[in-house]
């Protein structure tokens, strides 16, 4: 598909239902208030053990399986940040979403967060069992430096054949370390500006040929095709949303079916826990992680973890 169509496809979405925030109802009452099961766990990363938070329903089995990184700009955040969309999707999809505590910079640059996913997907493609899920329904999703990262896992998977990612939410993504389409924070009452974007990509990126590396900026791949099906949300008050917009223009250029919105008067700060674009991650995952009448296939044996 031409880029210029995509784009316009894009745009068109950008005047839909969801451009103004309106999305898929709430989960209902009966799903809200389910009680959830917390655990903790430690695993192996790239660069330092990695700590994981496993949010599940209390006595369920056979869930789809949603990978959660948090946001920080690469340079500060935990898993306590992702714990509001980690309880409510795992309420409301539901499943047992992990929300993954990656090594960050300045301490651990680039490429040690994008191979501590990694890690964590091959983790969970073996032990999500023994947590009430089905790891042949794999889901990542993240915002801001998450959203980066859930992007790039999505295209490691790919290419290292595994395991099998059958849908992404990426929420206010940060995927364009160039910052070329970084929009204007004044003239969109962002609560992000480019200072702080340079310097969160300057500690992350200490390299300049780092910034055009696929694992680090998506928007830089020349090979998107075979991604799976992706939600992309942004907010209008956000320097962001159109480096994000772009990326969704791009992969419905290779046929990556793509939901994208984009949420008004809203602030990228803001993204993450706003209850519309919670509801429509939870619905995007719902409909694309529903069971297999046919029965899930094995998770692949991409690495040691998996075939464990």
């Amino acid at each position: 598909m031409d880029p210029l169509l995509a784009s316009e496809l894009v745009e068109n979405a950008m005047n839909g239902s969801a451009a103004t925030g309106v999305a898929a109802p709430p989960a209902d009452v009966a799903e809200a208030s389910a009680p959830l099961q917390v655990d903790e766990q430690r695993i192996d990363g790239h660069a330092a053990p990695l700590p994981l938070r496993l949010y599940h329903p209390a006595g369920a089995s056979g869930l789809p399986v949603v990978l959660y990184f948090h946001g920080g700009g690469f340079v500060s955040g935990s898993i306590d940040d992702a714990d509001g969309a980690a309880r409510y999707l795992a309420r409301a999809v539901p499943a047992l979403v992990v929300a993954v505590g990656y090594s960050l910079a300045p301490d651990w640059p680039f490429p040690a967060a994008p191979e501590d996913a990694h890690a964590a997907a091959c983790w969970a493609a073996a032990q999500a069992h023994r947590y009430g899920g089905d790891a042949g329904r794999l889901a990542v999703a993240g915002d801001d430096a998450g959203g980066n990262l859930a992007a790039c896992l999505a295209l490691m998977a790919r290419d290292r054949h595994g395991p099998a990612i059958a849908a992404q939410v990426l929420v206010g993504p940060m995927l364009d370390p160039s910052m070329t389409l970084l929009g204007d924070a004044v003239r969109l009452n962002s609560d992000l500006d480019e200072a702080t974007c340079a310097d969160c990509y300057r500690q992350y990126l200490p390299h300049t040929q780092q910034r055009l590396h696929p694992y680090a900026s998506p928007l830089e791949s020349r090979r998107l095709g075979g991604l799976p099906p992706a939600l992309i949300a942004t907010a209008e008050c956000d320097v962001l949303h159109k480096e994000a917009e772009k990326y969704a223009a791009a992969l419905i250029a290779v046929g990556v079916p793509i939901q994208v919105s984009r949420y008004g008067r809203v602030q990228h700060g803001h993204l993450r826990d706003h209850q519309p674009t919670l509801a429509e991650a939870a619905d995007f995952l719902r409909r694309h992680l529903a069971s297999d009448p046919r029965g899930a296939a094995p998770p692949p044996s991409c690495c040691p973890e998996c075939s464990a």
